[in-house]
């Protein structure tokens, strides 16, 4: 289950932030409208399959189970060893980040293990928005309709996103997946918190800046390491941008400049680093113990 990027009535962010501004309307708003125009439907209707989408996550992250195990048998587990860390009051990056950093690895190794997830932007990076939004909710009493205007503003950056760069490993490493992801959770969190279009804006490039060069290296060519944790590091990107944001700092580099230098970064990657598990983690000695592991187990199957 994924989101249809649709094509906006705008393609860049600063467009986006423009918009807002001259129709005195929220973001959400704006990437609303673009899908009724898009694809024909009322605002109820955008609304209600937008929410469709909000409660599919939220189905994904309580049906998780910490038993279950890969095909592989290497993925699976962490997130309960994480939740039982974090409910001992050990994690010393307080009860939000740390509630954060566990439904992002329930969400990936629900993937891994072949549940129902969101593919937000792509079924690597599902756990990075689900842990932001569901997070946000549970902690700070948001309601339904506000996590689900803040998917709506995640859904718009990750439109421009797709439509001048990419959201696929294969094409532009893992920053174009994590990245994206990170850079939509952190313009959803800033709006769900009262930022303004600028604001939400910056927060995505503020995360996207920290995932530039960030290379696809699934190991065995699966998407279990090291893209799972990949998950939760994104999604604590996208907590802390969002608040540098709010704060008031600005990125220097201006919000779509980032995206475009994602695009060429990408460009420049040789093949090896993007979804092929020719280089990075994939050829490592410990990579190369993986995956005789799991050979053997499909073998055995």
């Amino acid at each position: 289950m994924g989101y249809r990027y649709m094509t906006a009535g705008y393609h860049t962010l600063r467009e986006l932030q423009e918009q807002a501004v001259l129709q005195n309307r929220e973001v959400w708003e704006i990437v609303r409208n673009a899908d009724m125009s898009e694809n024909e439907r009322s605002a109820e209707a955008s609304f209600e399959k937008m929410t469709i989408m909000y409660q599919a996550m939220k189905q994904a992250d309580e049906s998780y189970n910490g038993a279950l195990r890969s095909a592989s048998g290497r993925a699976g587990g962490d997130g309960a060893k994480l939740q039982q860390y974090n409910a001992q009051g050990k994690n010393i990056c307080g009860d939000f980040i740390g509630k954060v950093m566990e439904k992002a690895i329930k969400m990936g190794e629900s993937n891994a293990c072949m549940r129902r997830i969101v593919a937000a932007p792509t079924a690597g990076s599902c756990g990075v928005l689900p842990a932001v939004l569901l997070s946000y909710e549970e902690d700070f009493s948001a309601t339904q309709e506000d996590l689900v205007k803040a998917l709506y503003v995640a859904a718009g950056i990750g439109t421009v996103i797709a439509e001048n760069a990419s959201l696929a490993g294969a094409s532009g490493g893992c920053q174009a997946e994590i990245g994206s992801a990170s850079a939509m959770a952190a313009g959803a969190l800033a709006s769900l918190q009262g930022g303004d279009a600028e604001t939400i804006m910056h927060a995505a490039a503020l995360a996207l800046k920290n995932m530039l060069g960030l290379v696809c290296d699934p190991v065995a060519g699966l998407v279990e390491v090291p893209c799972i944790k990949r998950n939760s590091c994104g999604a604590v990107n996208a907590v802390t941008s969002a608040q540098l944001a709010l704060a008031g700092i600005r990125s220097a580099i201006a919000p779509d400049d980032v995206i475009d230098s994602m695009r060429r970064t990408g460009n420049q990657l040789p093949a090896c680093l993007k979804e092929t598990s020719e280089g990075g983690l994939a050829v490592t000695e410990s990579a190369r113990v993986y995956q005789r592991h799991s050979n053997k187990r499909r073998i055995e199957k």
